[in-house]
């Protein structure tokens, strides 16, 4: 009786799933690869995802899952957009009771707008810099320690920024408002939101399979979105209904408070016992290695290098290939891209958009929740379509033909691919409209526009991890994490830069850049190779 065949399906990109294949069958790809039974089964090992017998046999309250996760990071990122708009202002009176002491003059003057608007410059960036630096180390030490208590250790940093900026509003007559940095100095130090988006997508990429990871990741990301949207507009009511801008800033210690109880001692840990044993073993096994051929004080240095854990995107050694690195370097460029604009760029958006419309907060305000919505939408209600269409569907066909099927981390599949290009170019078409707009109307279209390219950031994290084996999911998402808060420090300082120098001869220049950008983005997702049998992207060895 003969077993199923074997092909390689990749290269269709119709579903990141690897076919049985008998012992007994000798394949083309075995040889050319050099590869005998037992190396085979341990390379399979590295791809195949067995995150369901992990938990089996575990009661539903031990049992983890991305929407134990949902409800606590919906609660942290209303806080986190709840805050935006009071603290400004908060900042905006402080700076401005201080510069004028006793008296009670109107603080909507240059001297102080630009007073205010550097200090926010030095708050973001010291935040920033510091996250960029902790982040990453927070993603590799979860891959050994698991990933819920540093979850919880991440948020600590906003709690206690958030506890210094009610005392200080408090006990403004004594207390200098330039203590507030100190409150980034804590954000920064734990690793900020930077560190709490890689560590829960980490969560949700352990118990996700591939299959499903893009759209589980992009729950996440809707809950970002929907915090931004929902946040501003809850916090403004209850300073209107309360008559306290002070109030809201007690309502988010309490979130801030809640979210680290919950991650702490009620959401169940995504890795279990033996894989995090595993990983640090196989840590050891790499420091031990690194420092026998590099000595221990190059070893040290290495160590402690900066930019060390980018190197992570470069791959080398056992397992490894052309196309795995060519792969992660496309997406690292294109994910920065992505989700770099998106931090760079709004301030200078609502700026744009004042000088050229006239529009006030109000309108302002609606443009930012429409877009935020927007990509809720396109994140909770089309992305699934898409993912039910192109891989639920064919692999239930398969398995209703006796076909055995198991999911694996293979690398980008055509689909992935394919989710990218149309996200990313849905960016670049909509910064085209922002250019040409020269009514309102074209302009808020362009802005609808850009925000399917939502699904874009999505598939490219989730991508991003099918690259890796598990034990490196958070090191990989950490590396990508320091990108992201590198942009953070640099990417509003160049937008904002560019826009006040052209502001008065081509306000649509840095509109321009952006597009440059995003072209860039788009033309390097093809260099992206689906994952074949020839070329596995996973390695079982990282060498720097």
């Amino acid at each position: 009786m003969s077993g199923p065949k074997a092909y390689d399906d990749s290269e269709g990109g119709t579903s990141p799933l690897i076919r049985e294949v008998p012992d007994y069958e000798s394949t083309e790809t075995s040889q050319l690869l050099g590869a005998g039974h037992q190396r085979r089964e341990s390379e399979e090992a590295e791809v195949v995802w067995d995150g369901d017998k992990d938990y089996e046999g575990l009661p539903w309250w031990r049992r983890p899952s991305v929407f134990w996760l949902l409800g606590p990071f919906a609660l942290f990122t209303l806080a986190f957009g709840g805050i935006m708009v009071p603290k400004l202002n908060l900042i905006l009176s402080l700076v401005c009771r201080q510069h004028f002491a006793d008296r009670n003059p109107q603080c909507q003057i240059p001297e102080i707008q630009a007073k205010v608007s550097t200090f926010i410059l030095i708050m973001n960036f010291v935040t920033g810099a510091l996250s960029a630096v902790i982040a990453p180390r927070l993603g590799r030490l979860s891959d050994r320690y698991g990933r819920t208590r540093l979850m919880a250790f991440a948020s600590t940093g906003g709690l206690l920024g958030e506890i210094l900026t009610v005392v200080i509003a408090k006990y403004a007559d004594v207390i200098d408002y330039r203590w507030l940095i100190l409150g980034s100095v804590f954000d920064g130090a734990t690793g900020s939101l930077t560190a709490g988006s890689i560590l829960s997508q980490s969560y949700t990429s352990d118990c996700t399979p591939p299959s499903k990871r893009a759209v589980y990741i992009g729950y996440t990301h809707a809950c970002l979105f929907t915090g931004i949207a929902l946040g501003p507009l809850l916090a403004g009511y209850l300073v209107k209904w309360t008559g306290s801008l002070l109030l809201i800033f007690y309502v988010v210690v309490g979130c801030h408070t809640v979210f680290i109880l919950l991650l702490a001692f009620v959401i169940p840990e995504s890795l279990v016992k033996s894989k995090r044993e595993a990983a640090r073993e196989a840590w050891a096994k790499e420091k031990e290695s690194r420092e026998h051929m590099m000595g221990s004080c190059l070893s040290r240095i290495q160590e402690v290098n900066p930019f060390e854990p980018l190197a992570i995107l470069w791959p080398t050694g056992p397992g490894t290939s052309s196309k795995l690195r060519t792969n992660l370097v496309a997406l690292a460029i294109s994910d920065t891209i992505v989700l770099g604009s998106s931090i760079a760029t709004g301030a200078v958006i609502i700026l744009y958009s004042g000088y050229m419309f006239h529009w006030g907060t109000l309108k302002s305000s609606q443009f930012i929740s429409a877009l935020s919505f927007v990509r809720v939408f396109a994140l909770l209600g089309v992305f699934p379509l898409i993912n039910y269409f192109a891989r639920v569907r064919p692999a239930q066909r398969r398995e209703a033909s006796g076909v055995i099927a198991r999911e694996k981390n293979g690398g980008a599949d055509m689909v992935d691919i394919w989710v990218m290009r149309v996200a990313i170019l849905s960016d670049v078409v909509g910064v085209l409209g922002y250019i040409f707009a020269r009514h309102e109307n074209v302009f808020f279209a362009s802005g609808m526009m850009t925000a399917f390219g939502g699904l874009g950031s999505a598939t490219i994290q989730a991508v991003i991890t099918k690259h890796v084996p598990q034990r490196k999911i958070g090191q990989i998402l950490g590396a990508t994490g320091m990108l992201h808060a590198l942009c953070r420090v640099v990417g509003p300082v160049v937008f904002n830069g560019i826009y006040a120098a052209t502001v008065k001869t081509y306000p649509q220049a840095f509109f321009v850049v952006l597009c440059a950008l995003f072209i860039f983005a788009f033309l390097s997702t093809f260099a992206i190779r689906p994952a074949g049998e020839f070329t596995r992207p996973s390695f079982s060895e990282h060498k720097c």
